[in-house]
Order: C-alpha cells, then structure tokens, then sequence
C-alpha cells in the first residue's frame, strides 16, 4: 500500500516534535547499548512467507528508523521504534537466549539438557519457525523440549506450530501456561473477535505505508505479523506462586499475577541462571489498561502490587531481567530500580485518578489534569508509547465507574450520526463549518478539527471536503504523537478517508482457536450471531445427542439462543433430535457442514423435523470485518 496523499508536517508540528529533543534526556544511550547487547547475528533473508509465497513479515521494513527522525514523527517515539526494529538472536545470559524483530513480541529460548525451552512462540507459525531456524543457525540444532505461554494474548502463542507439533506434544513435549490460559485465549479472540480485529488494523496500522510519513512502530513493537494464527491447548498449568517446574533440567520458579496486562499470567524465575523473566507486565513503555482495540479494563492496582511482590520475590537472586517484548535490564540495583519504577508508574495512575474522581472530576477531565512525577517522566521506560496516560487515566475511571459521567445530560444522548446532523445544522451547514475548520487548521488546533469536522462527515459521509480536511487534521495529530498505537489510529483513518477502507489484516480467530473452544464457548459465540429482531416470533428446539458424550437442547426463543445440558426441566420439548459425533457437531456449528448434509453422514441419526435445524442455522447472522470507523 503506497502512502497515497500523505503530507508534510505543518509548521505548529514539526515546532512540536523540535521540542520534545530538548525535553528528554536523548544523550542517556544506556537503552541504546541494552538492545544491542549479546548480539549473535540475524536472518540471512530478510523477509518471512508463508507457504503460498506471500510475505508475512520483513526484517528490512523498519530500515529506515536508521536515518535521522523526520519532522512528521515524533521524536520521542522514533527512538523507540529504532530500539525495536533491531533484530536478531541475542544472549540474554549463559543458556537464554532471544529472538527480537521477527514479530510484535521476542521469543525467548532456554537451553536444557537434551533440547530448549521455547517461551512465547510469537504470533505466527512462520515468524516463529524463522525465529527458532535463527536460533539454532548459531547453537546447533537443539530440539523443542517445551513450550511455554506467558500469557493468553495471540502474539504470545500463535505461532506455536511454528516450533512443535501435536505428534511433539503426543510423544511427551510439555506446554506450560498459567491457570486460565485456554478459556482467556480463545474467548477473546472469538466473542468480540471481528470488532477486536477491525480496530486492531488501526491500532498495529499493519497495512499502512512503513516510513516517515507512516507506520513507525507501535511503541510495544513493530507491527503484527500476517501470517497462520495457531494454537495448542496446553498440558501443563501453573496455578499457584511459588510454584516450582524442572523441564529439561531448566528450573522455574512461577509467579501468578492474573488481572495485570493479561486475564491469566505469568512471570518466571530461574534460579540456575539469576534470571526474571517479566512476560509482558513490565516492558520499557507504559502499557495498556485499555487496550485502544477494545479488551476488558485491567487493574492497576493488583499490577503495581504483582510488581512489588516481584520485587520481594526475586530480585535478590535476578542479575538480569527480560520481557516478551523490548530490551532486557542487567545488573540487580537496576532490575530493582526498573520494576520499582514500572510498579509506581500503574500505582500513580490508579491512586491519583481515584483522588480527582472522587473531586467529581470526569474521565476527559482528569485525562487533561494527570501529569507524571518528574522521577517518572524522565525515565524513558515510563513513556506512554503504546498505553498512554490519556486513556488509561479514562480506562482507570471506566473500571470504577463506567461509562456514564453522572450528567443527565449525557445520560440519553442522540447517536453520533443522528447529534452529528443537529450539530451541523445549528453550526450554520457543513460549509460554514469547514470555512471555520479550516481556521482552525489553520491555526494548528487539529484536535479541535478533528472533532467538529468529524460532525460533518457523520452528517454526510460523501462530502469531499469535509473527508480531505478530517485527513488532513488526523495525519498531523499522527506526526505529533509519542504514541504509536495513536499513531496508527490516526494515520489509519486518514488512510481510509483518501483510498477506502483496508479491513481487518490479521485474523486471529484461526481454525486452532475455534477449535480449542469448548461446546459451551461455541455456542455462546453463535448466540452472539444471532438476529434477536428478525427472531422475536421464532421458537426452536433441537437436541442433539452427541455420540460418547452429553445431550444438549438449543433453544431459540425470543430472540435469544440458549443451551442446556441433559433432559431436565430446562431443556425444551424438541422440534428434533440429532445423534451425531462431537466432530460433526463442532462442523455443524462452525458452518463447514450444512444442516442439509447430516443426514448423508453414516455416523448421523435424525428423528423429527430437520427443518427447523436448518431455520435455526438460517437466523445466525455474519459478523462484519470491515465495518466503518472514521465515517458512519
């Protein structure tokens, strides 16, 4: 995708990121130093394929980071996305090992007796494979003796076919992963999944130009790989701190800190190398408490507490500190600092957002007020390059209060494009908005175009003008931000509003993470599907007797889907009765097979009206991939 109409900085930006150079310390190179440190080599090819040939990841896109920062970037962030495109296998200490730059997240590799340890196997199979062909290039060809999870977030474990296989796994290969994993991994990429994955193509912008006047980074990491999400389910689960596990003569230590950066997660010490491994709760940015591509609200509380309880835990007998993403720390007074540091970065924003809330101060109020302790600030590790303090200060009242602000005035709100039509009608028409937006712009307050000029283009999605000025004033607020996931967001919708809408390049709810579903996740997923409306006056029931296995009656009745297991009072008369296998079930559900072509299948047995299965199945609608975000 070329970077179809992007323009210059205006001036009010380019003076803009002129002084974010003589705001932050960029003569501190300790980072610099830390994210070349123990560097063994990198791919002889630079970009990744998958089977048909198409690239999913290039080692060379972000190349340019090397020059010096354009005035249409930020140069606060155009340091860390240089930080982040290095790319290689590094030696973290004796016997650990990663691969950084091959995907979003590293890969770390942990050598045992017989073979290695491989935790978080990125996001995709063919990144991951890359990564671990990188690795064995300069340690010899070492077999996967286990995989590990960090995490239940995709770019942590998709690209585990990448490295084992379910005969590895049959033949005794352990995956590990923290208590929840599975249900967290599969139920976030499936139920909010298609809008999730919409919003995550602004947010990573993976499809957007790479260059000065494009995508940069997304402050956590470069971008998201495109290729094969898969998963398999882990053997293993780590349910308790102080948890102890020996694979492959490799000693851990666990620590549980669910409800941080992920549902279910984990950090890792390993004694025989003074090692800490941080999964993703403490990485050189402040992270998000709410995700810009939509998530539930972490909690900032148990986060800065999960962090001292690190602290306490581990760091007397850590010398090096690493993370699923970024750089490591080495040295035991700078590990403490680090994590110390990260802990009242979270603690800060959760205690102080809490002060002005209960001031009667709103989420965009305190957005506004919330400044960092300087200690804090000058620390680069606490930038808000992926989260930022403006959303998580909005995510924190969120958590606490939801999204209603207490004004009955914004209690019944008209919807955007319903406001949006008054809006402009009382402003005098969309020319005479423009006419004052262009001003505006003009004066370099893009925050405020954005805003107003958004009402005409919900007001009239066609209007020309309008679409080209909201471009204009998205692309200039990207060039400002130190954030690179705002960035996307930005530069994303400019995108879109010059050369239509590029959709959804990543898909996450791949075959293996439907299939690790369980029957009561699958068909909560396909009631989300359902057409409630279009239902009101439709009763079914289908009970299907699954071969080996439990009867479950589905009911559509009221425009909702239900399911009970067994017979009892909850289960419906059926309509009809289905006895078939599991696989057939799963195939069923998921659309590989038509409700017409049961009854061919020998394995099938069917009394009753199959009809009204075929009804039932004919009220599920499709999720959109592609919806509108920057028009209506």
């Amino acid at each position: 995708m070329s970077p179809t109409g992007a323009k210059p900085a205006e001036p009010a930006v380019a003076q803009a990121n002129e002084a974010v150079l003589h705001r932050f310390p960029f003569d501190d190179t300790r980072d610099l130093e830390d994210a070349r440190r123990g560097f063994l080599g990198t791919a002889a090819e630079s970009v990744v394929k998958d089977a048909d040939g198409r690239v999913v990841w290039d080692l060379d896109a972000y190349g340019f980071l090397a020059q010096e920062c354009p005035a249409t970037a930020n140069p606060s962030l155009w340091r860390q996305s240089r930080l982040c495109s290095d790319h290689g296998l590094f030696e973290i200490t004796a016997g650990i090992y990663q691969v950084r730059g091959f995907d979003l997240s590293n890969m770390t590799v942990v050598e045992g007796g017989r073979g290695v340890l491989v935790i978080d196997p990125l996001l995709c199979a063919e990144t991951a494979a890359a990564a671990l062909a990188l690795y064995r290039a300069h340690r010899g060809d070492r077999p996967v003796s286990a995989v590990l999870y960090t995490h239940s977030h995709v770019d942590h474990f998709g690209g585990v076919r990448g490295v084992i296989t379910d005969e590895d796994v049959a033949a005794g290969v352990p995956v590990l992963a923290p208590q929840g994993f599975l249900e967290h991994a599969v139920s976030e990429n499936v139920y909010a999944g298609t809008a999730m994955g919409r919003r995550a193509a602004y947010m990573y912008g993976a499809a957007l130009p790479k260059g000065g006047r494009g995508q940069i980074g997304t402050g956590l990491g470069q971008t998201t790989s495109t290729g094969a999400v898969t998963l398999i389910p882990p053997t293993v689960y780590i349910t308790r701190t102080g948890q102890t596990e020996t694979v492959d003569g490799i000693r851990m230590v666990f620590q549980l800190t669910p409800g941080t950066e992920a549902p279910a997660e984990l950090n890792i010490h390993f004694p025989d190398h003074a090692a800490l491994c941080m999964a993703e709760n403490a990485t050189h940015n402040l992270h998000n408490l709410l995700t810009l591509r939509g998530a539930q609200v972490r909690d900032p509380r148990v986060w800065s507490r999960y962090l001292t309880e690190a602290v306490d835990l581990f760091t007397g007998a850590s010398d090096v500190a690493f993370a699923s993403h970024h750089w490591p720390v080495w040295g035991r007074e700078r590990v403490v600092e680090f994590l110390s540091e990260q802990r009242d970065l979270y603690a800060y924003l959760h205690d102080q957002t809490l002060r002005m809330l209960n001031q009667g101060l709103t989420g965009p109020e305190i957005a506004e007020r919330m400044e960092l302790p300087p200690a804090l600030e000058r620390a680069w590790h606490t930038h808000g390059y992926y989260g930022s303090v403006s959303h998580n200060t909005k995510a924190i009242y969120q958590r606490y209060l939801g999204w209603f602000d207490g004004n009955p005035a914004h209690l019944w709100e008209h919807p955007p494009a319903e406001a949006a039509k008054r809006y402009v009608d009382f402003m005098g028409g969309a020319d005479e908005v423009l006419r004052r937006a262009r001003r505006s712009y003009a004066d370099g307050d893009y925050r405020w175009v954005a805003q107003v000029v958004g009402h005409v283009l919900f007001a009239d999605p066609a209007h020309a003008e309008a679409r080209a000025l909201q471009a204009d004033a998205l692309e200039q607020l990207g060039y400002g931000s130190e954030n690179g996931t705002w960035r996307n967001f930005y530069l994303m919708g400019a995108y879109e509003l010059r050369n239509g809408s590029v959709g959804t390049p990543t898909v996450t709810a791949s075959p293996d993470v439907l299939a690790a579903l369980t029957l009561d996740q699958l068909l909560d997923a396909l009631a989300i599907r359902v057409d409630g409306p279009g239902s009101w006056d439709t009763d079914i029931a289908v009970r299907l007797h699954i071969t080996k296995g439990d009867t479950v009656t589905v009911r559509l009745r009221n425009g909702v889907l239900t399911h009970v297991t067994g017979t009892g009072p909850a289960a419906a008369d059926p309509d009809v009765e289905i006895t078939l296998t599991e696989a057939d079930l799963r195939a069923l559900l998921l659309g590989t097979l038509r409700p017409a072509d049961l009854a061919a299948r020998d394995t099938v047995e069917i009394t009753g009206d199959p009809g009204r299965l075929t009804e039932l199945v004919g009220r599920l609608g499709m999720p959109d991939p592609d919806f509108a975000i920057v028009t209506p």
